[in-house]
């Protein structure tokens, strides 16, 4: 009991862990451990409140790293990627609808995979879902394979990357293009280093903005009408953070604290979506979505690794 109040085990061990992820001894790879720990043991005692958390505290988070970019860098990384990403969404989302035939899945959980490997992972899924008035069941398949897959994005590319000696340069392009939600995307990044993490942030963050054109094309393929698609409204504000932090000079001192305050929220982030993930959410998937998603995931990481060792 403290001041008056009693708390479970559940509770008590949930504080810690959040306190932990507070501290410099943190990291996302760590936080997002600890997360799938408590969520696999005594379980997470706020879920509804940690889901709400998760996706605005992700979101201040990306904008904060934009005051500790630099735009002229993040064009430069912009046009290096673009090519990448062209090719990996239409190929991906091609793939997709293949291998989601073939083992008989439904089409629009197909479609929302396929979309949330080819884009950005939860994020393509919350706004291609509602365009495809998806079932809540089929949301949560494809929110659970894909989280479930960033988890092990995180801990796997960090360790990849510095077997194959991959430069800052070459590990950010490929974290951003091979690992599907944002948030695994930086985390993954910002193990490996500053630069690393700087082009992964812009070049995952232009990839966002096909949501845009891929919701209007999926509301004409599947004939739906009269639906919205739901911008990703941060990524302006990552891009006017990073336009104040060049070319506006007394914003700059402001740059490192508020990028150390967006890492600690992409930490305490991680540590959420590690919370969410329990045996039971896992379970309830099934196979054949996790089967789709590992296909997609290898075929686009081989491809994009051999093409960026190559060519970067």
């Amino acid at each position: 009991m403290v001041f008056g109040r009693a708390f479970t085990l559940r509770q008590v061990v949930f504080g810690l862990f959040l306190a932990f992820c507070l501290t410099p001894w943190a990291s996302p790879p760590v936080a997002l451990a600890l997360g799938l720990v408590l969520a696999q043991t005594v379980g997470n005692p706020f879920p509804a409140r940690t889901k709400a958390l998760t996706h605005k505290l992700l979101q201040f988070s990306v904008i904060g790293l934009g005051f500790g970019m630099n735009a002229h860098a993040a064009v430069q990384a912009g046009k290096e990627g673009i090519l990448f990403t062209v090719v990996s969404i239409f190929g991906t989302l091609t793939l997709g609808y293949f291998v989601g035939r073939w083992l008989g899945l439904g089409r629009r959980v197909v479609h929302l995979i396929s979309c949330g490997t080819a884009i950005c992972g939860g994020s393509a899924i919350a706004a291609i879902g509602p365009v495809l008035r998806a079932k809540d069941e089929e949301m949560s398949v494809a929110l659970g394979t894909v989280f479930v897959l960033n988890a092990l994005a995180l801990f796997a590319f960090p360790p990849i990357g510095h077997a194959l000696h991959m430069s800052q340069n070459q590990f950010g392009l490929w974290c951003a293009i091979a690992i599907h939600d944002t948030s695994s995307v930086v985390g993954a990044a910002a193990a490996y280093g500053n630069q690393a993490l700087g082009v992964a942030t812009t070049v995952k963050l232009a990839r966002a903005l096909w949501i845009i054109p891929v919701a209007i094309g999926t509301s004409l393929i599947f004939k739906q009408k009269d639906v919205k698609v739901k911008i990703p409204y941060f990524i302006f504000g990552f891009i006017g953070a990073m336009l104040l932090n060049t070319f506006v000079p007394a914003v700059q001192p402001l740059g490192a604290p508020m990028v150390h305050l967006a890492k600690i929220g992409l930490t305490v982030t991680l540590f959420f979506i590690g919370a969410g993930l329990s045996a039971a959410v896992v379970r309830s998937v099934g196979a054949k979505p996790y089967v789709l998603g590992m296909l997609l995931w290898a075929v686009i990481s081989t491809v994009s690794l051999y093409v960026i060792l190559h060519t970067v």
